[in-house]
């Protein structure tokens, strides 16, 4: 269980560092774009492609960086704080992970595809558009295997909460 733990904070920090790095990166070039337009020193002419990469790694990174630890917004548990008894309460954790997994395995689907299937350039670098729609399917990867382990975790959840209710009684 260390190695798994190991590789989750390398992963974590990973995903971590290119969201930050692209966040940074993203300020500087938004606000020096902003002082070109004040000032014009420079042309910029470029500056579109490396926005549209920074932004899609720096949410689809991130999305997958909270996905990992669990930190991504939600509507909050009102309806699992309402059901009686913790089997019935894992039993409905286990249904809305399965929903989520379903979500993730769509998206990891369809971004891969459009990944594969694109074939056109950037206009200035001509960097191939699969290189900025990398980050999708990664990132979709990324959840679907998560959300796997948070699945296999409460089905231990739901075991154990089975051996404790049956000592009990």
């Amino acid at each position: 269980m260390g190695l798994l733990k190991s590789i989750d904070k390398i992963i974590l920090m990973t995903l971590k560092g290119v969201t930050i790095t692209s966040f940074v990166l993203l300020t500087i070039l938004i606000s020096a774009n902003v002082l070109v337009r004040f000032f014009p020193v420079a042309s910029l002419h470029w500056f579109d492609e490396i926005i549209e990469l920074l932004y899609a790694y720096l949410v689809f990174y991130g999305a997958a960086a909270l996905w990992i630890s669990r930190e991504h917004f939600g509507v909050g548990d009102w309806i699992g704080s309402r059901i009686e008894g913790v089997r019935m309460r894992y039993a409905y954790i286990l249904v809305v992970e399965f929903l989520v997994l379903c979500f993730a395995l769509l998206f990891f689907y369809y971004s891969l595809r459009l990944t594969v299937l694109a074939r056109d350039v950037t206009n200035v670098f001509a960097i191939p558009k699969r290189i900025l729609y990398s980050c999708l399917p990664v990132s979709g990867a990324l959840m679907v295997i998560y959300s796997t382990r948070n699945i296999v975790l409460e089905m231990i959840g739901v075991s154990k909460s089975r051996k404790e209710q049956e000592k009990s009684t």
